[in-house]
């Protein structure tokens, strides 16, 4: 099975999807670690690393095609990240998590402690803008287009088990139409 969680920052995709690789023993790639740990390696932040992709596209095309090239190529994977469920073009299962942006903005200032909630606020409107531009011009995608997904949940709504149990159910659908084609 090949699932994919894709959601703006702080909806809650790398939890979500964390425990989907656990529960299932699936292989978990995340996008946004990956950035994370790039923005960590050249020392700067994450609105600085969106900055520097915006001036290379290398940054984003790097981790977005190693990202996908695996989830293809392997069976029995969670790929997280902003446009998995665009790139991961065999995936079984395409998860788009939303949320409020205040909701966002109090888990990323939990998560990431940026100084104080506004902060968090202008810090994520900032890399989502910054984002939405880089996969437009990278891509001709609009992340705001939600067509490749198979299910879109609010994580505001439901608690990490909550969207488990639905997704569990999704994924057993999913595996009985599989074994059905085969």
């Amino acid at each position: 099975m090949r699932i994919t969680v894709s959601g703006l920052p702080g909806s809650g995709t790398t939890t979500l999807a964390r425990h989907l690789s656990d529960l299932h023993g699936y292989r978990m790639i995340s996008a946004g670690e990956v950035f994370r740990q790039m923005a960590q390696e050249r020392g700067v932040d994450l609105p600085e690393l969106g900055r520097m992709a915006e001036k290379d596209p290398a940054i984003d095309r790097d981790i977005d095609f190693r990202q996908r090239e695996i989830a293809e190529r392997e069976d029995d994977i969670v790929a997280e990240g902003r446009l998995s469920g665009w790139f991961v073009r065999n995936a079984d299962l395409r998860i788009w998590l939303q949320a409020p942006l205040s909701c966002r903005v109090e888990r990323i200032f939990s998560r990431d402690t940026p100084g104080d909630r506004e902060s968090a606020l202008l810090l994520t409107q900032e890399r989502e803008a910054c984002e939405a531009r880089r996969y437009r011009d990278y891509y001709g995608i609009d992340i705001r287009d939600l067509a490749p997904y198979h299910i879109v949940l609010n994580s505001e709504k439901f608690a990490v088990e909550e969207l488990l149990a639905i997704v569990e159910t999704a994924i057993r659908v999913v595996g009985e139409r599989k074994k059905q084609d085969q």
